[in-house]
């Protein structure tokens, strides 16, 4: 990868902080709307992001026209805005009005894997508002570890990491998490992981996803298993009625020790729950792009 110049780094910071301003202190009616505008502008701006969500739900979908896609597609950017909204304004968000922002659904599934005492693996998606997941579960009831990975420039890095941070959360680099991780097991804390991307052979194996194979890293099972923790899907999903997000928490995933068979246990959780609103899942990333030994490109 080229390096990056440190002009394109303040310019990217200083445009990420006008935006967080604008976001971040109008009134809430037009920061929606500012929110929205600048989310199709990113789909004008970046035309190749709507080609890979339409292929990504021409291989999940099938049976689906391209009129259902074009509407989905147009979720994911409605999703996007609203998640830029809430990212800004999370300094404003706080243990007193919390609640206006997010409710929980199936938090049993959490206090039974606290009972356990082995602590909890949160696995989790770019699906719904995956910032304000973890935010507001350290305001509601006990702050997480989240592992992250580092932005290319580091100047917006540094401002997403001091606002995930906010309420509490700890954040274990993505480079180096493991130790960490096990640490924050034994003392029966949460940690949540994002595992829905497409990641190297070197680091993953091919599983179904939505009927085709993708390559998932193989990092959170193999953790599951050796620290005994429960793994939680959970998901902060839009519920447009009540014009706030609902942090859903899922059944325990079982974890048998056989680290292929728990990791397409683990992403057939995630693909069930992308299921249920598949306009809030993040279909811009190439999910698919790491193809076994000899298979062609799915993105030509």
């Amino acid at each position: 990868m080229a390096k990056r110049s440190a002009f394109r780094n303040l310019l990217e910071a200083g445009v990420a902080r006008v935006l967080i301003g604008a976001l971040g202190y109008s009134p809430r009616r037009l920061a929606d709307w500012i929110g929205g505008r600048v989310a199709n502008l990113l789909d004008a701006a970046i035309p190749r992001l709507r080609r890979i969500a339409d292929r990504n739900l021409s291989l999940a979908y099938p049976d689906k026209d391209a009129s259902w896609r074009r509407r989905t597609i147009d979720g994911v950017f409605a999703s996007v805005g609203r998640l830029l909204v809430v990212f800004a304004r999370l300094p404003r968000i706080t243990k007193e009005n919390v609640s206006d922002w997010i409710r929980y659904e199936g938090f049993e599934h959490y206090e039974r894997a606290k009972e356990r005492g082995r602590g909890v693996l949160f696995a989790t998606a770019h699906l719904g508002n995956w910032e304000l997941s973890a935010y507001a579960h350290a305001l509601l009831t006990e702050p997480m570890n989240v592992v992250v990975r580092p932005l290319d420039n580091p100047l917006i890095d540094a401002i997403v990491e001091d606002r995930r941070a906010l309420s509490g959360n700890v954040l274990l680099s993505k480079r180096d998490f493991a130790r960490s991780i096990f640490q924050a097991l034994r003392r029966n804390e949460p940690v949540g992981i994002l595992v829905d991307q497409n990641t190297s052979v070197e680091n993953g194996a091919f599983v179904p996803f939505f009927g085709t194979l993708a390559c998932a890293n193989l990092t959170f099972a193999k953790l599951a298993a050796r620290s005994g923790a429960d793994v939680i899907p959970g998901f902060a999903i839009w519920n447009q009625k009540e014009r706030r997000y609902i942090l859903r928490f899922y059944p325990a995933v079982p974890i048998t020790g056989d680290v292929l068979e728990d990791t397409r246990r683990i992403q057939s959780a995630i693909e069930m729950a992308i299921r249920e609103t598949p306009d809030q899942w993040l279909w811009i990333h190439r999910r698919w792009k790491t193809r076994p030994d000899g298979e062609e490109s799915l993105y030509g």
